[in-house]
């Protein structure tokens, strides 16, 4: 079991899950949505696509755009479709 951990409140975890370039991803039925507010900020990866951000919120505490996935990612990155990430302070423990 691999647990993402934010701020004392367990955020997400799963059995499964997806690791790329030492970040695990999670998929978004093992997260907890209620910690989860979409965030404005959009990036872009050369070989994974466009990413969209969550911001986190835990308590009052607001971690902004600690949360990223790919909505539409590139043929090469597959495997990640469905699946969230983290970074930010969040920990990751398995």
């Amino acid at each position: 079991m691999v647990q993402a951990k934010w701020y004392g409140q367990i955020i997400a975890e799963s059995e499964s899950y997806e690791q790329v370039e030492g970040n695990v991803y999670f998929p978004f039925d093992s997260i907890k949505k209620e910690f989860f507010k979409e965030s404005k900020l959009e990036t872009s990866c050369p070989w994974k696509g466009k990413a969209s951000y969550y911001d986190l919120v835990v308590d009052g505490k607001t971690n902004l755009d600690a949360a990223w996935y790919y909505p539409t990612p590139s043929s090469e990155a597959e495997n990640i479709k469905g699946y969230v990430a983290f970074w930010k302070g969040v920990e990751i423990l398995d």
